[in-house]
């Protein structure tokens, strides 16, 4: 069973001014819905009646124009000039989620206005993370005249300049944190470049590749093509949507259009490829989320390139046939079974060697190495480690006589500058604020762990340490009516930045007595002046003993989901932690 785990809540610290209660008050009566909701919105800067219709109702109208991209005109201007005297392109993408969409899509655009266009998927093991020399070389042999980096390629110095002596243009679309120095590439794209000035800087990859096919649909020369083959933007908008949820980015400003479209038309119309992957999965077409996705969907793609060629997960996205995509979609249920169970080997493997070694509780961070991990897992399996035991995590095996690995962290800990300042003990990094990747010399290990431990304990507060539940509203529960929950949904995606909201509600009386159901889920219910509501705590069993002989007044905090009684749709809480 899960050990029981302090949770510090925090609420809103900003204060509401007169004006924000105007401002609630206004938004209240103009969208007829619950004060609560309309602080919630004011709160996310959803403060007039236009702003809450560009949320509630997105459009591709209210992306920015992509030329506002630092190097756009010059990549459009070679592209086209690629198509129009038929140099063969290769678009080189990335193993994981956001990589595969982003190559399957820029592909599939390139491919629809008659370019001579093929995709390379790096192998994770071979070729290892990003834009290599080999790969570099390998598209020269190919007879590549221009290649485009999806994904991947901000920090690719060497292999750029090894394209230059080749007489390979390259053209970087990336979206991770660029190094001192930016590679000398025909074009780079990357809304984080310090010449940048594009207003929105969370787009994942495939994200960064959407911009670049919407700039190339304006251009004249390949308007036409665009137009005459009867396409639109938003039939590209399913790979996007994949990508941006599965690369766990910001659901804001241009991410929640692109998303809240792009699964309008996953749950409609989606392309085979993707139709096949969400029959074969088991879910639902017209109620796919993004947390399914998160969960789901992304595990299925990212499994494939995990275990084996994350080719197949483009073949798989760019299939025309949904019936070849079917048994293409059955070999990634194949590969994510496998996937789950060295996962888990590895998770126990990694925990007892917690366990057995670490004072977690006076190390700055856990730091795991073993020359047998599966480099497809070790990802996965820092992000469980840090679910158990909430320390920044690394987790690496050894890969061509180097230590390489995947690093995961809290909330609050930049684990990407933490790296940075141990860069002198690290072969190369890159990556986010929370996920990153990195490669150190199997000698150079217990140097680089004491310096990490050293930047872990300088940075990490008690209070970070200590998992936060931020609490967005307090609500007396028999506010929470259908329509409340109804307006609630349309929120929805919900993600960084635009998380499900969180309630507290206070003095709730337990009734009837708890139990545990499926694999240590409490539910119980609870009631509030003569009204009942069903609440269910996933993976919480472990604080059954204090319902069961503790008080019988409750604080909770929850968020809100649909449940069904009777046919009719009703209220019910999703505990996240009990007072």
């Amino acid at each position: 069973m899960t050990p029981v785990r302090e949770y510090r809540w925090t609420f809103p610290v900003a204060e509401l001014s007169p004006t924000d209660m105007e401002k609630i008050k206004r938004l209240s009566d103009e969208l007829t819905v619950s004060p609560v909701l309309a602080e919630i919105l004011v709160r996310r800067g959803i403060d007039t009646f236009d702003r809450a219709k560009r949320f509630f109702r997105p459009s591709l109208e209210d992306l920015h124009d992509p030329f506002l991209m630092d190097g756009m005109d010059l990549a459009v201007e070679r592209i086209v000039r690629a198509i129009a005297k038929k140099e063969k392109l290769l678009v080189y993408g990335d193993y994981d989620v956001d990589g595969t969409n982003a190559a399957a899509l820029l592909w599939t655009f390139l491919n629809s206005v008659h370019a001579d266009v093929e995709y390379f998927i790096p192998d994770r093991i071979k070729d290892g993370y990003g834009l290599s020399i080999s790969g570099i070389e390998r598209a020269k042999d190919r007879g590549v005249q221009l290649l485009v980096a999806v994904d991947c390629g901000i920090t690719a110095l060497k292999p750029v300049e090894r394209a230059h002596e080749l007489g390979l243009d390259v053209i970087i679309c990336d979206h991770h944190e660029p190094a001192d120095v930016i590679p000398a590439a025909f074009a780079v794209l990357d809304p984080l470049k310090p010449t940048c000035t594009y207003p929105f800087k969370t787009l994942c990859g495939c994200s960064v590749a959407f911009k670049l096919i919407q700039a190339l649909s304006q251009d004249p020369v390949l308007h036409p093509y665009f137009e005459d083959g009867g396409q639109s933007l938003d039939q590209y908008l399913d790979f996007v949507t994949l990508a941006t949820t599965a690369d766990i980015v910001n659901l804001t400003g241009e991410n929640r259009v692109l998303v809240k479209l792009g699964l309008e038309l996953l749950n409609t119309n989606p392309r085979p490829g993707v139709h096949a992957l969400i029959e074969s999965s088991g879910l639902r077409l017209g109620a796919i989320t993004a947390g399914q996705i998160v969960f789901v969907l992304a595990p299925r793609i990212n499994a494939v390139g995990r275990l084996g060629d994350a080719t197949r997960a483009v073949e798989l996205l760019t299939s025309d046939s949904f019936t070849v995509a079917l048994e293409r979609a059955r070999v990634f249920e194949e590969e994510n079974r496998n996937r789950r169970k060295i996962d888990e080997e590895t998770f126990i493997q990694a925990q007892e060697i917690v366990e057995r070694s670490l004072d977690v509780d006076n190390e700055g961070a856990i730091i795991l190495h073993q020359d047998t991990w599966h480099p497809g897992v070790i990802g996965i399996v820092a992000s469980r480690l840090v679910e158990r035991y909430y320390r920044p995590t690394i987790m690496m095996t050894t890969v061509d006589g180097v230590a390489k690995g995947s690093a995961r962290s809290v909330a609050g800990f930049d684990i990407y500058q933490a790296l940075k300042r141990c860069e002198d003990k690290l072969v190369q990094f890159g990556g986010h604020k929370y996920a990153a990747g990195l490669t150190v010399e199997i000698d150079r290990l217990d140097e680089f762990k004491e310096a990490f431990n050293l930047v872990a304990k300088e940075l990490l507060t008690k209070e970070l340490l200590t998992p936060e539940i931020r609490i967005d509203a307090e609500i007396p529960l028999q506010e929470i009516t259908p329509k409340f929950v109804r307006v609630l949904s349309q929120f929805a995606p919900f993600g960084p930045g635009n998380m499900r909201p969180v309630f507290v509600a206070r003095n709730v009386e337990l009734y009837g007595t708890p139990r545990i159901v499926g694999r240590n889920h409490l539910k119980f219910k609870v009631r509030a002046n003569g009204q009942v509501f069903d609440a269910i705590g996933f993976n919480l069993g472990s604080l059954i003993e204090q319902l069961l002989h503790g008080r019988k007044t409750l604080e909770i905090a929850f968020s809100l989901d649909e449940g069904e009684y009777a046919g009719e749709a009703v209220p019910q809480l999703k505990i996240r932690d009990l007072k």
